[in-house]
C-alpha cells in the first residue's frame, strides 16, 4: 500500500516522536484512522496540528505536565525502561487486540532512534502483518517468507537483510536478485520495480526489511 491509499478496514495509527507528517497524503492516515495512539511527546505534536490522541502510551517523561488535564484517562504510562516508547506502543495495540497497525513519525530528528525504530518490524511482523512505517518519503515493511508486494512500475524499492546468510532470490526487479547473500546494508538499495508487483523469495532467517519510495516523489 502506497502513501495515500485507504484501508478497506480499520487501522490503528501510532504516531512516534520523529519528524511530524508533512505530505497531506500522509496526513491522511490521521484522519483516516480508527484510532491514533501516540508515543509520549508526539501527542504535542497531534494536538498542535489539530488532533486528540485516543492514548498517549510510553514513560510520558516528554510529555508537559499540563497535558495531564487535558488528557484525562488518555495517559498509559510504562515505566520500564528496556524499551523504546514505540516498543511499549506495539505492545499495548498488540495486547488490545489491534493488530492492523500503521506507525508515522518514526523518521527523522535523530538518526538512532530512526534505525532502532525501523528495526522494530522484524520484531513484530509476526504478531501484526500488515504493520509499517509512513513517512514523507516512503514505507517501510517486513517480509517473512515469499511474497508478492503490489507496487507502481519504476517505483525505487530498497532491500535490507538482518542476516548475511540469508539467501534473496526476486522477480520483477530492474536489477534482479538470485540466491543473493547481503552482507551490507548498501548492496541491495536503489533497485526498481518493472511492473505493478514484484516479489521475494528467500532461504535462511528472515525477516527482510524493504523501502519502497514514494511513486509521488522524484
Amino acid at each position: 500500500m502506497t502513501a495515500g491509499q485507504t484501508r478497506a478496514e480499520p487501522f490503528t495509527v501510532i504516531l512516534a516522536h520523529g519528524d511530524f507528517p508533512q505530505r497531506p497524503a500522509v496526513q491522511h492516515y490521521l484522519f483516516a484512522a480508527q484510532r491514533i495512539i501516540c508515543c509520549d511527546g508526539a501527542a504535542v505534536d497531534l494536538l498542535q496540528f489539530g488532533l486528540q490522541p485516543d492514548l498517549v502510551v510510553g514513560d510520558l517523561d516528554s510529555l508537559p505536565a499540563e497535558l495531564d488535564g487535558q488528557l484525562p484517562g488518555r495517559l498509559v504510562r510504562v515505566s520500564e525502561q528496556e524499551s523504546n516508547d514505540l516498543s511499549k506502543a506495539l505492545r499495548y495495540c498488540l495486547s488490545r487486540g489491534w493488530t492492523n497497525l500503521l506507525i508515522l513519525g518514526a523518521t527523522g530528528k535523530r538518526e538512532d532512534h530512526t534505525l532502532g525504530n525501523i528495526s522494530l518490524l522484524a520484531d513484530f511482523c509476526v504478531q501484526a502483518p500488515e504493520l509499517k512505517i509512513i513517512s514523507d518519503y516512503g514505507q517501510f515493511l517486513a517480509v517473512q517468507g515469499r511474497r508478492t508486494i503490489p507496487c507502481q512500475a519504476g517505483q525505487q524499492v530498497s532491500i535490507f537483510s538482518l542476516h548475511p546468510d540469508t539467501a534473496i532470490t526476486s522477480s520483477g526487479l530492474r536489477y534482479p536478485l538470485q540466491e543473493m547473500r547481503l552482507t551490507r546494508w548498501w548492496q541491495a538499495t536503489l533497485n526498481e520495480a518493472c511492473g505493478s508487483s514484484f516479489t521475494l523469495d528467500f532461504s535462511g532467517p528472515g525477516p527482510l526489511l524493504l523501502f519502497l519510495a514514494s511513486p509521488e516523489l522524484p
